[in-house]
């Protein structure tokens, strides 16, 4: 029997109470995954009902298949990121960079940031779903701007500032859907909830829903780290506490997707094929943007960070070709990049604790200073840039195969082309810190915390990758069927 979506939420929000009330650095961690534990055993049933076809709603709250898919991605990505929080962050005050205080004030944002994320995806309103959205990013800018450096303050108020504005577009495409509504509905209090919209789209205002869906895309698309709306997310990667980094890359950005989609499924009932050219369009010039940078990157949070944009663009043009396939293709590549991208930040997190520096040019001899991280580091980047057998492959397959199916061959081309030109990026900036020489005091960070989060995320990408299970995959044809004209 799944629990209410009101026990799921409120075991985050008690676990940052309970971990501001102790004192002590140790309990505090075992109390974060702990509580990061028993949100994810509580989120499973929930989601397992939703993905076998039974949608929970009631009150506010909505829990289908695609919500279940991102709401049980948060829970996972936040366990696996309390996990290794405890000995990134205990290294941080063991070495000076933050106080107890910190601590204690870092752990409590992070099960809040977990709480506003998993409520974008369990509510029925667009409004309550944009104030959730709202709240990521007051969360999260805290967490960006934690160590109160010059850099971290900076990109904390860049990423605040931009994503505000991006909000706001987003509020306007809000408001003239809500005025398209009441032409029909009237006053009715449902007039925001998605799944009422959804049953009388056809009936909307065409002409405003396009006008709106352009709004919603450019509005959460700066949320999600689209081009040329993206200019917050490299500082902010780059600035953050490594899980933050983790997080922000793997699941805050999906939240931005997930409203996106809520929206494409109406307008692919009213408007069919308009948000297409767009999404697509989006997707290409994000990919094309973030292989430059990748290229160029000297940081290497910052070169995931582009490798993210990378990716976002990937999942855009497979929910904008719209085929079931390439679809299918979208929803599996945001499972692949979550768990990947959690995986390889953590990697590059015990590198840059290692050698004190996120400057690839000052990281030298990886494979002989920290034999452990450098066979994660490699895997991972392996992982990213979709080798087989990696889970990445099959999405980027899937979506260039849908690409192909629906003839969209310079669609696929220039994918194929700018996934080219990321691989030679990441090889040109990975290889060399793997090799060579450095007079650096370096040794491996040892720890269960460390190793268990990043052999646990291997495994799983490496299965997928071989192996999808039939209920995945039934329950993944599903929710693309969903989003390309029907509903759960």
């Amino acid at each position: 029997m799944s629990l209410t979506v009101e026990i799921i939420l409120a075991i985050p929000v008690a676990t940052a109470l309970v971990c501001a009330a102790i004192p002590w650095a140790r309990t505090r961690s075992m109390v974060s995954i702990i509580g990061s534990l028993a949100l994810l055993v509580a989120s499973v049933p929930m989601c397992i009902d939703a993905f076998t076809g039974k949608t929970t709603e009631y009150s506010m709250w909505y829990v289908d298949g695609l919500s279940a898919l991102f709401l049980i991605l948060i829970a996972l990505v936040g366990f696996m990121a309390s996990i290794y929080s405890a000995g990134y962050i205990k290294l941080d005050k063991d070495e000076g960079r933050i106080t107890s205080k910190d601590e204690r004030i870092y752990s409590v944002l992070f099960h809040t940031f977990v709480a506003v994320m998993l409520t974008v995806c369990v509510v029925s309103s667009f409004g309550i779903m944009w104030i959730a959205i709202e709240a990521t990013t007051l969360v999260s800018a805290f967490l960006v701007g934690f160590y109160r450096k010059e850099s971290s303050t900076e990109a904390a108020w860049k990423y605040l500032m931009i994503c505000s504005v991006g909000i706001t577009l987003a509020l306007m495409g809000i408001i003239l859907i809500y005025a398209s509504s009441m032409a029909v509905l009237g006053n009715d209090p449902g007039a925001l909830n998605w799944p009422i919209l959804y049953s009388v789209a056809s009936d909307l205002d065409p002409s405003l829903l396009k006008i709106a869906f352009v709004f919603v895309l450019v509005g959460f698309g700066t949320k999600m780290g689209l081009v040329p709306m993206h200019t917050w997310l490299p500082d902010a990667h780059s600035q953050s506490p490594t899980p933050i980094s983790a997080m922000l890359s793997a699941v805050l950005l999906n939240c931005a997707m997930y409203t996106i989609l809520r929206f494409q499924m109406i307008l692919n009932v009213a408007v069919p094929g308009f948000s297409s050219s767009l999404m697509i369009g989006f997707g290409l010039i994000s990919m094309a943007v973030a292989a430059a940078f990748i290229l160029i990157s000297k940081d290497i949070k910052r070169m995931l960070a582009y490798s993210t944009i990378e990716h976002m663009g990937i999942m855009m043009i497979g929910f904008g070709i719209g085929t079931p396939l390439a679809v299918f293709g979208a929803l599996f590549h945001v499972i692949a990049h979550s768990l990947t991208k959690t995986f390889v930040f953590f990697a590059a997190g015990n590198v840059i604790q290692g050698y004190g520096t996120s400057n690839m040019a000052d990281i030298k001899g990886l494979r002989e200073k920290m034999p452990f991280t450098a066979f994660m580091m490699t895997a991972g980047t392996l992982a990213i840039l979709g080798v087989p057998p990696f889970a990445v492959f099959i999405g980027e397959i899937s979506i260039l195969a849908g690409a192909f199916s629906d003839g969209m061959y310079i669609v696929a081309a220039v994918m194929v082309v700018l996934i080219i030109v990321v691989f030679a990026g990441f090889l040109r900036n990975v290889l060399p810190m793997l090799s060579g020489d450095t007079k650096k005091e370096v040794k491996e960070l040892k720890g269960i915390s460390r190793a268990l989060p990043m052999v646990l995320l291997l495994l799983a990408i490496i299965l997928l990758g071989l192996f999808m299970p039939e209920q995945m995959r039934d329950a993944l044809e599903s929710i693309a069927d969903a989003v390309t004209g029907g509903i759960l």
